[in-house]
């Protein structure tokens, strides 16, 4: 009885593992859902420093597209906008280059607080809603901040949580770059 306590303990260690390493980025990126196709949506921007009110589709096909998944009560997300800055500065009209946020406006979040927010953190790039959680279940963003690339194809070839430095952001846009059709 003891052996197969022992082997449902080591399977269960190792399922739990597995998510683990898939959840902090352990897991090479095509296990993680790597080059999977993603479908373009329409996303509401909001009127901020650096966004205009409209629509902005995501991912625009035939451009690469960095999207940054936060929230306004998140501190790593805080703590992400001088680095996005940074980012956001040294990528060209190339790269759609967006934060989304999935936060559900007129519930416990407004749209002014999100506009507030991003005017204290100095954001000064496109910023979305993505009101239907459509994008982040595509690109698997199950918290914040998260982060993902998508190539000039649609396909999500970079992706992950946690906070990135600005050249953590760039190294993914610019592997994008290379590898996409021009």
């Amino acid at each position: 009885m003891r052996r197969r306590e022992l082997l449902a303990g080591l399977g269960a260690l190792g399922v739990v593992g597995t998510g683990a390493a898939y959840q902090f980025g352990g897991l090479d990126d095509r296990l993680r859902g790597g080059g999977s196709q993603v479908e373009s949506r329409e996303l509401e921007r909001i009127d901020a420093p650096g966004s205009s009110p409209g629509t902005e589709v995501v991912p625009e096909s035939g451009r690469v597209t960095y999207v940054d998944f936060f929230a306004t009560w998140c501190s790593i997300c805080e703590s992400k906008m001088e680095p996005m800055g940074e980012a956001a500065t040294a990528v060209d009209s190339e790269v759609q280059f967006l934060s989304v946020t999935n936060e559900p406006l007129g519930v416990t979040t407004t749209r002014t607080d999100v506009v507030e927010w991003w005017e204290e953190h100095d954001g000064n790039w496109p910023v979305a809603h993505d009101d239907s959680l459509e994008l982040s279940r595509a690109v698997n963003a199950s918290g914040v901040p998260y982060a993902a690339v998508i190539d000039a194809d649609n396909r999500l070839v970079w992706s992950d949580a946690g906070y990135k430095t600005a050249s953590e952001i760039l190294d993914p846009i610019r592997e994008a770059r290379d590898v996409s059709p021009e």
